[in-house]
């Protein structure tokens, strides 16, 4: 079975397009070092929870919409070793600065066990 990257941040509204971009440059470098897959959902219906819910699980501001992403791998050994190659990547570091606050980003990798 596959295993998956998944991420949830927050971006500002007015950063879509700088953030597709930047996103899409990285996917070209993942998918290069073992990605199958490298998915980007902007938020569009993500309502507020009575006790938790995306926006405060990464304490999204006002002006920011929830992302939610994640990358594909076959097997958790090739994303190890991708994960490896893309941060050793120089044009890791040419992309610049990331279009959102890092330290708010969740992130965590996931065994796939079921894929219908």
């Amino acid at each position: 079975m596959s295993y998956v990257d998944g991420f949830v941040v927050g971006v500002p509204v007015d950063k879509k397009e700088v953030y597709r971009e930047h996103a899409a440059k990285a996917a070209a470098i993942f998918k290069e070092h073992g990605a199958t897959r490298v998915v980007e959902a902007w938020g569009d219906d993500v309502p507020s929870g009575k006790v938790n819910d995306f926006k405060t699980a990464v304490h999204a501001k006002s002006n920011e919409v929830v992302v939610f992403s994640w990358v594909e791998y076959p097997n958790k050994a090739v994303r190890n070793a991708a994960v490896e190659k893309v941060m050793s990547d120089p044009r890791m570091k040419e992309l610049g600065a990331m279009p959102f606050d890092g330290q708010r980003m969740i992130i965590g990798g996931f065994e796939t066990i079921l894929d219908r």
